[in-house]
């Protein structure tokens, strides 16, 4: 399999040379120059399978050419019940309402970014050695990303980490477990700004083609289609474990900021995974549900782009939204190129013709959760299923509720585990989460972190003074 970029300016590349580059020479995103397909009786034949062997059989599609033994091999160091917790990997809960929860927050900083961050860690460094080379990962993060990436890639080989993220815009947990981190090749670098500053710091950085090459530059946010490629197996293990029959339709709600975790159940509806819906629910930072809605994409300020209860999601441009766009025009970069232009002149482009194609042709609904929408919906679930969701879960919960179709199971992508928002969920109950076994002391322990203002110079100076070459 070969890789295009959305813009059209990259010559086809192999899966582990995109691993390694990140977004694309010419701004764009890496993307399949053909998706493959899953026939019925390909889905049927991966029934029972253990997640690392099912991984295993969908990765190999996208990374063709790491020898098969070799693809194996990682994909079962990745997925063990050591890392997990359990042999299920991946367990589906039953909640009220018709719904059930797709269980992805058990992995090693309880959010479901360690399902491809695991991958990727063992990914990295096998491609690393085999090359005799080294990385450097720039990336930014909202709250989980970062934690996932710094805990799959601490220690390894050849790899450095260095994370942005918005100072004072995460829970207390989610920077406990990313600052008091205390590995040499791990660097966090706190901006002051949102997280859509730092985003646009490691988008800028990765342009400058100079510095990226200097310094080895690489990506771990969902930039990266291997994050993506990671993803898609979860969806088709969802499906799998929710039907019986290959026609058997299934509906997918996903709490979404960057637009990653959904993109994922779009490609692998697109392979040929029968999806009815794919139920996109924002905060109230709502650019994306407004898209679907409208049809205009109409991205925020970094002022206008609120702090909520869930802030993961406090995003207001998504980075693989430009992937969901190519299909929308039809593989057309240049047309990609040309919207990407008009939004970086005007702040928005208008689709609203291609508007009614969102859900018939691709899925795609949308609805809008808010503050006292999670308290609410934190307590109902609780109450009438017996599962406690964090805020993120609780948003895509609300909004899966208005989608619920007889005969159609929907599952509600789990985005991380209640203890990491413990103020929320004690407005919502009344009473604490206790934290994990072996978290209790987590945000007491030292923590390493340098602060700095919003200024793409002043992280570029850093990362070259500390960059692993």
């Amino acid at each position: 399999m070969k890789y295009v970029s959305t813009r059209g300016g990259m010559a086809p590349l192999d899966f582990s040379d995109i691993l390694l580059e990140g977004l694309a020479p010419d701004g764009g995103l890496a993307i399949p120059q053909v998706l493959p397909r899953l026939s019925a009786e390909t889905l049927q034949g991966w029934r029972g399978l253990p997640y690392a062997d099912l991984a295993f059989e969908v990765l190999r599609l996208f990374a063709d050419d790491i020898p098969a033994d070799d693809l194996h091999r990682l994909t079962r160091a990745a997925y063990t019940d050591k890392i997990f917790g359990s042999e299920d990997i991946v367990p589906v809960r039953p909640l009220a309402g018709g719904m059930s929860l797709l269980g992805l927050s058990d992995g090693p900083t309880l959010a479901f970014k360690d399902m491809a961050m695991q991958f990727l860690g063992q990914v990295f460094e096998y491609v690393l050695a085999k090359r005799g080379t080294t990385l450097n990962i720039l990336g930014a993060t909202s709250g989980d990303t970062g934690s996932a990436a710094e805990y799959a890639l601490r220690g390894k080989k050849g790899v450095a980490v260095f994370m942005l993220s918005p100072q004072g815009r995460m829970s207390p947990f989610q920077r406990a477990q990313m600052y008091s981190l205390q590995d040499a090749n791990i660097h966090n670098i706190a901006v002051r700004g949102v997280f859509d500053d730092c985003q646009d710091i490691v988008k800028l950085l990765a342009g400058d083609l100079d510095f990226k090459a200097a310094c080895r530059l690489g990506a771990v946010n969902s930039i990266n289609w291997a994050r993506i490629a990671a993803q898609v197996v979860y969806y088709i293990h969802g499906w799998l474990r929710a039907t019986t029959r290959a026609d058997q339709q299934v509906s997918f709600a996903v709490p979404s900021g960057n637009f990653g975790n959904i993109l994922a159940g779009h490609i692998a509806r697109r392979m040929g995974l029968p999806v009815r819906r794919l139920v996109l629910a924002t905060n109230e930072n709502n650019v994306l549900e407004e898209f679907l809605r409208t049809g205009v994409y109409r991205p925020r300020s970094a002022v206008d782009t609120y702090a909520t209860s869930s802030p993961s999601m406090d995003i207001s441009r998504a980075s693989n939204f430009e992937r969901f766009v190519y299909d929308l025009m039809g593989g057309d970069a240049a047309r990609v190129k040309a919207l990407w232009r008009e939004l970086a002149e005007t702040g928005q482009f208008d689709l609203s013709s291609l508007q009614p194609s969102f859900e018939t042709d691709y899925g795609f609904v949308g609805g809008v959760s808010t503050h006292a929408d999670r308290l609410s919906t934190i307590r109902s679930t609780y109450d009438e299923a017996g599962v406690l969701i964090d805020p993120h879960t609780a948003d895509g919960v609300k909004v899966a509720r208005d989608y619920v179709e007889p005969g159609v199971p929907m599952l509600v992508l789990e985005t991380a585990l209640p203890a990491k928002f413990s103020d929320t969920i004690q407005e919502a109950l009344g009473r604490p989460v206790p934290p994990p076994a072996g978290l209790a002391d987590l945000e007491s322990l030292p923590q390493r972190v340098q602060v700095m203002e919003c200024d793409a110079e002043a992280v570029k100076a850093y990362v070259k003074a500390h960059a692993l070459l």
